[in-house]
């Protein structure tokens, strides 16, 4: 990887993670939870969303060490889910607003691509926003708390599974890096396979 895709994958990483985090905001306080708001959440300014290691130096290191799969964390945005309409349900919302959003965005670069001349340049940035943001859906969707799949498993699941999530969610964002640490290599296949198909079913065999 050459210098110029690595700045585009950081370039899309960071606008990904923002609106990302701003949807989560966005649609708690449409949810009637003004947390994010009064936080200072409620923006597209990278500055209120990024956190230096999860957001910058992660991402960096598995862009340096060639992994496969390339995410992100940002700082979660905060919400109060008694303040919520709709309960769990609410919740899942909010949660699936953030991967929601950067599927969307993959999906409408993806179409830029495919219609608009380009330079290489401007295409290296565009593609690199596709598979960036597909790759944070994927991955953001994987029901292991706490990310934003476990709160769509929450909503649909029976009262035992959610103390488990509920437990697990306790011991923070820690016990996720633990797990990404020994079990990345299992996960990775799979996270790469379906990022793959997307990707694939966005731009087809667009050559780049």
């Amino acid at each position: 990887m050459n210098g110029l895709e690595i700045v585009a994958q950081l370039t899309a990483l960071i606008f990904g993670v923002t609106a990302h985090e701003f949807a989560h905001a966005w649609v708690g306080h449409q949810l009637g939870d003004t947390t994010a708001k009064d936080q200072g959440r409620l923006t597209m300014n990278p500055i209120a969303h990024i956190d230096p290691i999860a957001t910058l130096l992660l991402p960096i290191f598995l862009i340096l060490i060639g992994s496969p799969v390339i995410f992100a964390a940002a700082k979660p945005v905060p919400f109060n889910p008694w303040a919520l309409q709709g309960g769990r349900w609410g919740a899942a919302l909010v949660a699936v607003a953030g991967p929601l959003t950067n599927l969307m965005i993959a999906g409408f670069v993806a179409l830029w691509l495919q219609l608009m001349p380009l330079s290489a340049v401007s295409a290296t940035f565009l593609l690199a926003m596709v598979l960036v943001n597909v790759g944070l859906f994927v991955f953001n969707m994987i029901p292991f708390p706490p990310l934003d799949g476990s709160r769509v498993l929450y909503a649909m699941a029976p009262p035992s599974w959610r103390e488990v999530l509920d437990r697990i969610e306790r011991m923070g964002f820690a016990v996720l890096l633990i797990v990404m640490l020994f079990g990345f290599q299992y996960i990775s296949p799979y996270v790469a396979k379906v990022t793959t198909f997307i990707v694939h079913f966005l731009i087809g065999s667009l050559r780049v």
